[in-house]
């Protein structure tokens, strides 16, 4: 298993043509979750919900719950 790195911003971003040196991340995997992270908001904007902390926090709970019945049953 690896480690989940944040992206520290653009302006922090160094990469050596594969991936970002600073957060060690692949560019595909950045790209990935860039694209998973503006499905998720325009999904919240098609909704119009005004409780958009609520969503994001629910979403994060049953994704970490999800994962984590996944790995023990493995």
């Amino acid at each position: 298993m690896s480690r989940f790195n944040p992206c520290k911003g653009k302006t922090a971003c160094r990469d050596d043509g594969e991936r970002c040196i600073t957060c060690d991340r692949s560019f595909a995997e950045i790209e990935q979750t860039r694209a998973l992270i503006d499905q998720l908001a325009e999904f919240a904007m098609a909704q119009g919900y005004v409780n958009v902390d609520e969503f994001a926090a629910y979403v994060a709970d049953k994704m970490v719950k999800k994962v984590k019945h996944r790995q023990t049953a493995v």
